[in-house]
Protein backbone atom coordinates (compact mmCIF):
# COMPACT_ATOMS: atom_id res chain seq x y z
CA UNK A 1 0.00 0.00 0.00
CA UNK A 2 1.00 3.26 -1.05
CA UNK A 3 0.64 6.49 1.31
CA UNK A 4 0.43 9.89 -0.51
CA UNK A 5 1.04 13.21 1.51
CA UNK A 6 -1.39 16.05 0.87
CA UNK A 7 0.64 19.23 1.40
CA UNK A 8 0.13 22.92 0.91
CA UNK A 9 2.81 24.98 0.11
CA UNK A 10 3.06 28.39 0.82
CA UNK A 11 5.51 31.27 -0.23
CA UNK A 12 5.55 33.63 3.06
CA UNK A 13 5.60 37.59 2.81
CA UNK A 14 4.72 37.29 -0.79
CA UNK A 15 1.50 39.44 -1.86
CA UNK A 16 -0.48 38.03 -3.62
CA UNK A 17 0.85 34.91 -1.77
CA UNK A 18 1.52 32.36 -4.07
CA UNK A 19 -0.08 28.75 -2.69
CA UNK A 20 -0.03 24.98 -4.24
CA UNK A 21 -1.87 22.15 -2.88
CA UNK A 22 -0.07 18.73 -4.33
CA UNK A 23 0.14 15.25 -3.29
CA UNK A 24 3.65 13.40 -3.24
CA UNK A 25 4.41 9.82 -1.96
CA UNK A 26 4.49 9.70 1.70
CA UNK A 27 8.20 8.37 1.58
CA UNK A 28 9.65 11.00 -0.94
CA UNK A 29 13.57 11.43 -0.95
CA UNK A 30 13.50 15.42 0.50
CA UNK A 31 16.10 15.78 -2.95
CA UNK A 32 12.94 14.77 -5.25
CA UNK A 33 10.60 16.79 -3.19
CA UNK A 34 12.82 19.81 -3.59
CA UNK A 35 12.25 18.85 -7.66
CA UNK A 36 8.59 18.91 -6.67
CA UNK A 37 8.59 22.13 -4.73
CA UNK A 38 10.56 23.84 -7.55
CA UNK A 39 8.36 22.61 -10.16
CA UNK A 40 5.05 23.31 -8.59
CA UNK A 41 6.41 26.99 -7.19
CA UNK A 42 7.85 27.67 -10.48
CA UNK A 43 11.74 27.95 -9.74
CA UNK A 44 14.38 27.33 -12.07
CA UNK A 45 16.24 25.13 -9.19
CA UNK A 46 19.05 27.71 -10.19
CA UNK A 47 20.12 28.58 -6.42
CA UNK A 48 21.14 26.02 -2.99
CA UNK A 49 17.60 25.11 -0.80
CA UNK A 50 17.41 23.87 2.39
CA UNK A 51 14.30 21.84 4.35
CA UNK A 52 13.93 22.69 7.94
CA UNK A 53 11.71 20.70 10.58
CA UNK A 54 12.56 20.22 14.77
CA UNK A 55 15.90 22.05 14.71
CA UNK A 56 17.68 20.12 11.72
CA UNK A 57 18.06 20.99 8.27
CA UNK A 58 18.43 18.82 5.15
CA UNK A 59 20.02 20.14 1.66
CA UNK A 60 23.41 19.89 -0.37
CA UNK A 61 25.84 19.57 1.95
CA UNK A 62 29.02 21.35 1.47
CA UNK A 63 32.44 19.30 0.83
CA UNK A 64 33.40 16.94 3.90
CA UNK A 65 35.08 18.73 6.58
CA UNK A 66 34.59 23.00 5.30
CA UNK A 67 31.43 23.68 5.98
CA UNK A 68 29.06 22.35 9.05
CA UNK A 69 25.80 22.39 6.28
CA UNK A 70 22.58 20.58 6.20
CA UNK A 71 22.22 16.64 6.32
CA UNK A 72 21.78 15.06 2.58
CA UNK A 73 18.50 15.69 1.38
CA UNK A 74 18.73 12.45 -1.02
CA UNK A 75 19.16 10.77 2.15
CA UNK A 76 16.22 11.61 4.03
CA UNK A 77 12.24 10.99 3.01
CA UNK A 78 9.20 13.04 4.04
CA UNK A 79 8.00 10.28 6.30
CA UNK A 80 10.88 9.60 8.37
CA UNK A 81 11.19 13.38 8.71
CA UNK A 82 7.97 13.58 10.33
CA UNK A 83 8.49 10.40 12.27
CA UNK A 84 11.54 11.92 13.53
CA UNK A 85 10.30 15.79 14.74
CA UNK A 86 6.55 15.50 14.94
CA UNK A 87 5.93 18.61 12.46
CA UNK A 88 3.53 19.24 10.84
CA UNK A 89 4.79 22.36 8.91
CA UNK A 90 8.57 21.74 7.26
CA UNK A 91 10.11 24.93 6.57
CA UNK A 92 11.66 25.17 3.01
CA UNK A 93 14.06 28.16 1.82
CA UNK A 94 15.28 28.57 -1.62
CA UNK A 95 18.14 31.17 -3.05
CA UNK A 96 20.31 31.96 0.37
CA UNK A 97 20.49 35.33 -0.90
CA UNK A 98 17.10 36.41 -2.05
CA UNK A 99 15.54 34.25 1.13
CA UNK A 100 12.43 32.43 -0.57
CA UNK A 101 10.53 31.05 2.58
CA UNK A 102 7.78 28.69 1.73
CA UNK A 103 5.48 26.43 4.48
CA UNK A 104 4.63 23.35 3.60
CA UNK A 105 2.04 21.67 5.88
CA UNK A 106 1.20 18.56 5.86
CA UNK A 107 -3.01 18.32 5.65
CA UNK A 108 -3.15 14.52 5.55
CA UNK A 109 -2.25 11.23 4.64
CA UNK A 110 -4.54 8.59 2.28
CA UNK A 111 -3.37 6.10 -0.06
CA UNK A 112 -2.85 6.40 -3.25
CA UNK A 113 -5.49 6.18 -5.70
CA UNK A 114 -5.37 3.92 -8.16
CA UNK A 115 -3.95 4.80 -11.72
CA UNK A 116 -2.90 8.23 -10.58
CA UNK A 117 0.91 9.27 -10.64
CA UNK A 118 2.78 11.30 -8.89
CA UNK A 119 3.33 14.11 -7.80
CA UNK A 120 0.08 15.41 -8.52
CA UNK A 121 -1.25 19.11 -8.57
CA UNK A 122 -4.48 19.71 -6.97
CA UNK A 123 -5.01 23.40 -6.90
CA UNK A 124 -2.71 26.28 -7.62
CA UNK A 125 -3.16 30.48 -7.21
CA UNK A 126 -0.27 33.91 -7.53
CA UNK A 127 2.90 33.77 -9.36
CA UNK A 128 6.13 33.03 -8.86
CA UNK A 129 8.00 35.63 -8.97
CA UNK A 130 11.21 35.75 -10.81
CA UNK A 131 14.41 34.74 -9.89
CA UNK A 132 16.70 36.97 -8.65
CA UNK A 133 14.42 39.88 -8.41
CA UNK A 134 15.75 40.59 -4.99
CA UNK A 135 13.73 38.58 -2.19
CA UNK A 136 10.48 39.61 -1.20
CA UNK A 137 11.33 43.72 -0.93
CA UNK A 138 12.27 43.11 -4.73
CA UNK A 139 9.54 41.69 -5.53
CA UNK A 140 7.20 44.05 -4.12
CA UNK A 141 9.20 46.98 -5.93
CA UNK A 142 9.36 45.06 -9.08
CA UNK A 143 5.46 45.21 -9.03
CA UNK A 144 4.89 48.50 -8.28
CA UNK A 145 7.12 49.57 -11.20
CA UNK A 146 5.43 46.88 -13.69
CA UNK A 147 2.10 48.54 -12.45
CA UNK A 148 3.29 52.33 -12.71
CA UNK A 149 3.94 53.38 -16.59
CA UNK A 150 5.24 56.73 -14.89
CA UNK A 151 7.73 54.76 -12.90
CA UNK A 152 10.98 55.52 -13.12
CA UNK A 153 12.09 51.70 -13.40
CA UNK A 154 8.65 50.66 -15.46
CA UNK A 155 10.52 50.19 -19.01
CA UNK A 156 13.22 48.68 -17.29
CA UNK A 157 11.01 46.07 -15.09
CA UNK A 158 8.79 45.31 -18.37
CA UNK A 159 11.55 44.46 -20.67
CA UNK A 160 13.66 42.78 -18.17
CA UNK A 161 10.42 40.21 -17.13
CA UNK A 162 9.44 40.13 -21.01
CA UNK A 163 6.45 42.14 -20.52
CA UNK A 164 3.76 39.50 -19.78
CA UNK A 165 4.35 38.80 -16.21
CA UNK A 166 0.98 38.31 -14.10
CA UNK A 167 1.36 37.94 -10.40
CA UNK A 168 -2.54 36.13 -10.03
CA UNK A 169 -1.59 33.29 -12.91
CA UNK A 170 -0.26 30.08 -11.62
CA UNK A 171 0.69 29.06 -15.23
CA UNK A 172 -0.74 25.40 -13.75
CA UNK A 173 -0.31 24.47 -17.68
CA UNK A 174 2.72 24.58 -16.91
CA UNK A 175 3.23 23.31 -13.29
CA UNK A 176 0.92 19.57 -14.39
CA UNK A 177 3.14 19.52 -17.83
CA UNK A 178 6.73 19.64 -15.17
CA UNK A 179 4.99 17.46 -12.42
CA UNK A 180 4.50 15.10 -15.67
CA UNK A 181 7.95 14.76 -16.91
CA UNK A 182 9.09 14.09 -13.03
CA UNK A 183 6.70 11.14 -12.36
CA UNK A 184 7.92 10.14 -15.76
CA UNK A 185 11.57 10.39 -14.77
CA UNK A 186 10.79 8.73 -11.03
CA UNK A 187 8.82 5.51 -12.81
CA UNK A 188 10.22 2.06 -12.00
CA UNK A 189 12.41 0.95 -15.51
CA UNK A 190 11.19 -2.25 -16.66
CA UNK A 191 14.12 -4.61 -15.70
CA UNK A 192 16.02 -6.46 -18.56
CA UNK A 193 14.90 -10.05 -19.67
CA UNK A 194 17.13 -12.56 -18.03
CA UNK A 195 19.26 -14.55 -20.31
CA UNK A 196 18.10 -18.35 -20.44
CA UNK A 197 20.66 -20.39 -18.48
CA UNK A 198 22.53 -22.38 -21.23
CA UNK A 199 21.46 -26.25 -20.77
CA UNK A 200 24.49 -28.96 -20.04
Amino acid sequence: MTLIARLRILLNDVDPQPMRHIEVPLKIRLDRLHEVVQAAMGWTDTHLYEFRAGGAGWGVPGPDGFYDGPMPAKKATLQKVLEDTGVRTIQYVYDFGDDWDHSIRIERVTEATPGVTYPRLLKASGACPPEDVGGAPGYEEFLEALADPDHEQHDDMVGWSGATFDPEDARIDRIVERFDQLAKKWSPRPGKPKAPKPTP
